[in-house]
């Protein structure tokens, strides 16, 4: 199976304690962005791959379901140690994570470059969001690979502080998936664009091509970094029940589209129909009862007719 791997997820297989804005929880849900990711992109007629390490304590049936989905976990490894498990804090159109106290850390529990499985054939490489020092590493191993798409969707915040540092790692990948959550830089929430043109690459030597800004419900924009254009796509689903990984399974369609030939706009349909399935059941369980056919039919009536 590992020879078929297209796109390999890099990120983390964790526990989340989920609060919500009207105070409802739901604690102790096997999640992670790798997980979202690998769902959304699974749906799509690519070969998915996972690179984490995971807890003692880590569903072992949900590991097993994700191997019957065609999911490679060759590249998850056991820590021999607990999961790391974290608060998500949903505050308005914006949500925090905090690290629960007495676990490991989140450098602890992400991969390195060195963890990538050899034997896979890989088009495209996604880093899920992790510590600016892992993020940074990675793209520094991996940017010598100049025929593999590289993506990533950064945990840092972004502040004028931070925004040179931001500029320097990620003008050296191809496709930045960035949300609301990490967007700080004042008046940026509700005027992205300016923010986001400088976030582009400023000479010919840089490669980052497309900036995809996540707005939740709102939808998002796709800023394209060559034209300097932005054009805003809507999310869709029959109902709303939980936010938790839409946006990471969106970030999966897109990335199975890219590697299907294409264009960026019918990228960002598969990648809204992975993320309607996402918001439609509590934390994972819409993407594990989805299925190809059922996007594909959901493709065709929304995007096709």
């Amino acid at each position: 199976m590992s020879n078929a791997v297209d796109l390999a997820v890099v990120g983390n297989l964790l526990l989340d304690d989920i609060v919500y804005a009207d105070g409802t929880t739901r604690m102790g849900q096997p999640g992670g962005a790798a997980l979202y990711v690998a769902l959304g992109a699974s749906l799509w007629p690519v070969g998915v791959g996972v690179v984490s390490r995971v807890g003692d304590d880590y569903p072992p049936e949900l590991l097993a379901e994700l191997g019957s989905r065609g999911i490679d976990l060759t590249g998850v490894r056991p820590t021999g140690g607990p999961t790391m498990r974290t608060w998500l804090l949903y505050e308005g159109r914006r949500r925090r994570v905090v690290h629960r106290l007495g676990g490991p850390t989140h450098t602890d529990v992400s991969p390195t470059v060195e963890e990538l499985p050899e034997s896979w054939r890989l088009r495209a490489i996604h880093l899920a969001p992790m510590p600016w020092s892992v993020q940074r590493d990675l793209v520094g191993g991996l940017t010598t690979r100049s025929n593999t798409l590289l993506s990533a969707d950064p945990y840092e915040l972004l502040t004028e502080h931070s925004f040179d540092s931001w500029c320097r790692l990620f003008s050296r990948i191809d496709l930045l998936f960035l949300s609301e959550d990490e967007m700080t830089i004042r008046g940026a929430l509700d005027s992205p664009v300016p923010v986001l043109e400088q976030l582009g690459p400023q000479n010919s030597r840089r490669r980052l091509a497309s900036i995809l800004y996540k707005r939740g419900a709102l939808g998002g924009l796709h800023f394209d970094t060559e034209t300097g254009k932005a054009r805003e796509w809507s999310s869709r689903s029959g109902e709303v029940l939980d936010p938790t990984g839409a946006g990471d399974a969106f970030a999966g369609g897109v990335l199975a589209g890219r590697l299907l030939g294409e264009t960026m706009r019918r990228s960002l349909d598969r990648g809204v129909v992975s993320a309607s399935f996402a918001l439609e059941a509590e934390g994972a369980d819409g993407l594990f009862a989805a299925t190809p056919e059922a996007a594909r039919d959901r493709l065709l009536e929304w995007f096709d007719h």
